[in-house]
Parts: C-alpha cells; sequence; structure tokens
C-alpha cells in the first residue's frame, strides 16, 4: 500500500490524538506511522509512557502513570463495537476508559499496479495481509490477486509458507512489518525493503532500497538471468573440455595452441558472465 492518511479527524478528542501518535511513533507500521504524523500537530507533546512493547500482528501496549494504554486493532483492546470495518484501523484504549476509533483512508501504490501483473506472469502471487478482511479484499481486488487472506497473524503466515512448502512449492516472500519478521525467516527467500522494521531486514535475504515494488521484479529477475548464464558456462566449459582433452590426449594440440585455447575459454566464460552487468545498468 502507499501511505495511510487519518480520517475523519474533526470528531476525535485531540488529547486521544496525541496520546495515539505518542505510542505509534515507536512503531514503524504504516498505520503507526500514519497515527504519529496526524498527532504530530496537536501541540500537546510527547506523553511519559513507559514500558513499551509491540506485539506483532496486534498491537502496541505502554504504561502511564500505572495504566495500561493499548493501540492495535479491535481484538487487542477488547472493542465491543459490532459495526464491521470499512478500511483500515486503529483501537486506543486508555485504562477503564471506552476505546478510541481511528479510522485510515489508503490507496495501493501506483507502481503496484505494474508490479503485480509483472510477478502473476512469473509466479502465483498470494496476499497474506494483516489488516481486516475488507481491506484485504479491497486491495486483492484492485491488483487482481484472487488467492488472499485478511487479518492474517504471523502464525498464520508461517502455517501458509508451510502448507505452500509441503506442496512442493518455492515461497518467496516479501513483506515490511514487524509481524512479517517469522514469516520472512520461514520462506525459502525473503525480500524486504530498507523501510521495513529493522527485524523484518534482518530476516530478510534481500533489502532494496526505496519504497517502489519495482526492485522486487528487477531482482527475481536477475537471480533468474544468472542462473541461466551460470548454466551455459557450465555447458561451455564442458564442451570445451570434451573436445580439447581427447585432442591433447591424442597428441594433436601443442603446447602453445593448449595455453591460447584455454586463456580463450576463460575469456568466453567471463565474457558471459558480463552480460549480467550490461543488463542491470539497462535497469
Amino acid at each position: 500500500l502507499g501511505e495511510p492518511e487519518l480520517i475523519d479527524r474533526e470528531g476525535i478528542d485531540k488529547a486521544a490524538l496525541s496520546l495515539a501518535a505518542s505510542l505509534a511513533s515507536t512503531s514503524k507500521h504504516p498505520l503507526s506511522r500514519a497515527m504519529a504524523r496526524a498527532g504530530a500537530n496537536t501541540a500537546l507533546g510527547a506523553w511519559p509512557l513507559t514500558d513499551i512493547v509491540e506485539t506483532p500482528g496486534f498491537g502496541l501496549e505502554a504504561k502511564l502513570d500505572g495504566e495500561i494504554i493499548r493501540l492495535g486493532n479491535r481484538v487487542w483492546v477488547d472493542a465491543s463495537d459490532n459495526t464491521a470495518p470499512t478500511g483500515p484501523e486503529l483501537w486506543l484504549k486508555h485504562g477503564s476508559a471506552a476505546p478510541v476509533h481511528f479510522r485510515f483512508a489508503d490507496q495501493t501504490r501506483p507502481d503496484a499496479l505494474q508490479a503485480i501483473p509483472a510477478l502473476q506472469k512469473r509466479f502465483r502471487v498470494i496476499l497474506l495481509s494483516g489488516d481486516t478482511p475488507e481491506a484485504a479484499a479491497q486491495v486483492a481486488n484492485e491488483l487482481g490477486i484472487t488467492d488472499w487472506t485478511g487479518a492474517a497473524t504471523p502464525g498464520d503466515k508461517i502455517a501458509r509458507i508451510n502448507q505452500e512448502t509441503e506442496a512442493g512449492h518455492t515461497v518467496l516472500m516479501v513483506g515490511d512489518g514487524l509481524n512479517d519478521a517469522p514469516a520472512l525467516k520461514a520462506a525459502h527467500v525473503s525480500i524486504s525493503p530498507a523501510s521495513a522494521a529493522d527485524i523484518s531486514q534482518t530476516a530478510a535475504d534481500f533489502v532494496f532500497q526505496g519504497r517502489a515494488l519495482s526492485p522486487v521484479v528487477d531482482a527475481i529477475d536477475t537471480g533468474l538471468q544468472a542462473r541461466r548464464l551460470v548454466m551455459q558456462n557450465f555447458g561451455l566449459a564442458i564442451g570445451y573440455n570434451l573436445l580439447a582433452v581427447p585432442l591433447a590426449m591424442a597428441g594433436f594440440v601443442t603446447p602453445l595452441i593448449a595455453a591460447i585455447a584455454m586463456s580463450s575459454s576463460s575469456l568466453i566464460v567471463t565474457g558471459n558472465a558480463l552480460r549480467l552487468s550490461l543488463r542491470g545498468r539497462k535497469h
């Protein structure tokens, strides 16, 4: 997704907004970042929060003057709202007070409309989202992803990866959230953006710069091309030896010709490998 933005701010208590923003500023989750941005101009300053803990897939918890503060999904704060969520949301629970509801609007990144179809030409794409099923369904429909899951916990994501692995599939995981770290570790190969949580970057095999998704496609294509070149070089080396060794054993190759042939084969293999760098310059 792109940059979530808090909506319906007029009806939100400024103190609650400021408190939620102070707690959210300790997290790299996209909704937490949006929450921190929204509360940056409340002029109430930072709150003296202590014992801050982030639970992947649920939310943040801290203490304020001995009272527990929670910011996260409706299950995390035990919200009794019976209305179905219409998009990304966060809930704030402060002590015994009624939970405060924050709603967000988000749009898929423009580059995702090109990156996802490009990936679908190569692989089967699955969306595993910790957002509400409604939000996940909206994104999946926009991007043309038919296999998706909403409200997925870290355990759900690992279970799906294990299911695909047991079915004989090789899994590439792309994620940036704190709750993606276990799944990134469980996948065969994993990629994370530089804007991701530190633990997700550590768990990933590759880290790409920027927020665009196109580097994921480039990394996959580069890997496939590198594999093709390696196999070609193996073929060239085997072919050279099958031809040259019998001739040398038969005495038809002089030391000078053998030295020239060996150097030439090395140059051919090296030149073939350099085709990968030429491809990188085009991108």
